[in-house]
């Protein structure tokens, strides 16, 4: 045990030191603000391509009145559409939008001609499409001397309420599943991510010391499977470490942005025209903020961080043996190691699809298995976390991840004390399998 210790702590000690962790660790939250100011100022920018629009309504379909918007101006104007055409080059117009009259008010479709020699862009033409339909209903509702609130009673929002069968119980509410798969893709994604990274960081620190010649030194004093045990908790402390300082860091820098630039919900409202596009209700949307909020906070995180913490170590310990096993075996060219990390890399690819899945249908059958199959699992039961699976559900996946983890910590042991002292030759799956059966 003394002697695991220090290969802990060197291990360690030893990458937190490193000039590129410090740097990862600390330029991360600050490219992180650097992205959010960014991506807030792309998504304010309404461009400064002020496009004037020419309308002909001959109709009166639209009864001279279409509301502007801040880079599109309509003008009505009583002339001839061959007579505008022919002295457009002299005109302050960018297009000219022609709407013709509406013979069959009964019609659910109707045309307009847009003339322009320039393409017009999309947003524009959605802008186009929505402030139109709007104005010809009014007209068609005027046209038809129709009751305007017996027509809006004919487009009903329907709101679904849960209500448990317990009437002590009243933890669910409408956000219940948004804000459940919310919290369950955030989860199975941040352990997809540190699965890969983590791991893929245990590989190349047990290739750097293979291919430096220090492993052999190292091997005189301590056997291989202390070695490896020491450099996956070693390297694992590390990442913990690190999301450790992430947690504290990027909120910081998350509210300071905000404070610095005034990026809050409010300047997420004030964008009528991209909100009216999409079908949504600024109102309905504010009214449901407070309600996410409190679902957020209903949310039982205490129980949930320590099964996510227990989900990361079982899944760490999982496949960071495997992938020291595959590093002992890989020389410095990483090109030929790329068959050994396949096998190890489909099924986390095939547990982040299961994941979005289980999201949509965390009680399926295939969400159930799979987040009971030691290598789903990691990644698959943290997403229905939020969902509150069967307690037996959560501790037999437990059980079984962390004596797969122990098994798979054991048999990776087996090929590393064999691949780590070998060289100059090229190693296949089938060589790693007959690893596994060499005796001491």
């Amino acid at each position: 045990m003394e002697k695991l210790l220090l290969i802990v702590k060197r291990e360690y000690i030893t990458r937190v030191r490193r000039r590129s962790f410090i740097l990862a660790t600390l330029l991360t939250p600050l490219g992180l603000a650097v992205f959010l100011v960014v991506a807030s100022l792309i998504f304010q920018y309404q461009g400064d391509d002020v496009q004037r629009i020419a309308v002909i309504d001959t109709g009166n379909v639209l009864n001279r009145a279409i509301p502007d918007e801040e880079n599109l101006l309509f003008q009505f104007v009583d002339a001839d559409l061959e007579q505008l055409k022919a002295v457009f080059d002299t005109t302050k117009y960018d297009g000219i939008l022609e709407v013709p009259p509406i013979d069959d008010l009964l019609s659910t479709r109707h045309t307009v001609f847009y003339y322009s020699d320039k393409v017009p862009s999309l947003e524009m033409e959605s802008l186009i499409r929505s402030r139109l339909a709007d104005r010809i209903r009014e007209f068609k509702i005027d046209a038809l001397d129709l009751e305007r609130k017996e027509l809006d009673a004919l487009n009903p929002k329907v709101d679904l309420q849960p209500r448990t069968i317990s009437e002590t119980d009243s933890s669910i509410s409408t956000l219940s599943s948004a804000i459940g798969a919310a919290i369950g893709f955030l989860m199975g994604m941040i352990m997809y991510m540190t699965v890969f990274v983590y791991g893929t960081m245990v590989l190349r620190s047990v290739m750097e010391e293979k291919t430096s010649r220090i492993v052999e030194v190292m091997i005189s004093s301590v056997r291989p499977f202390q070695l490896m045990l020491g450099k996956i908790i070693g390297v694992g402390a590390v990442g913990l470490t690190q999301v450790a300082i992430w947690a504290v860091l990027i909120p910081l820098v998350i509210f300071i942005v905000t404070l610095l630039f005034g990026f809050d919900s409010a300047s997420l409202q004030s964008q009528p025209p991209q909100a009216a596009a999409a079908g949504l209700d600024p109102d309905d949307t504010q009214a449901k903020i407070p309600l996410a909020i409190s679902e957020f906070k209903n949310q039982n995180w205490g129980v949930m961080l320590l099964l996510f913490v227990l989900y990361f170590l079982g899944g760490y310990f999982l496949y960071s043996s495997l992938f020291a096993a595959v590093g002992s075996a890989m020389s410095d060219d990483l090109g030929e190691g790329q068959s050994l990390t396949i096998p190890i890399s489909i099924p986390v690819i095939l547990a982040f699809y299961i994941m979005v899945m289980a999201i949509q249908s965390p009680n399926s059958s295939l969400a159930v298995w799979s987040s009971i199959f030691p290598l789903f699992s990691p990644i698959v039961m943290p997403a229905r976390l939020a969902f509150e699976p069967p307690v037996w559900q959560v501790l037999l996946s437990l059980v079984v991840l962390f004596l797969a983890a122990v098994f798979f910590i054991w048999l990776s042991g087996r090929i590393y004390r064999v691949g780590i002292l070998m060289y100059g030759k090229k190693v296949s799956l089938r060589e790693l399998g007959r690893w596994m059966f060499i005796r001491d």
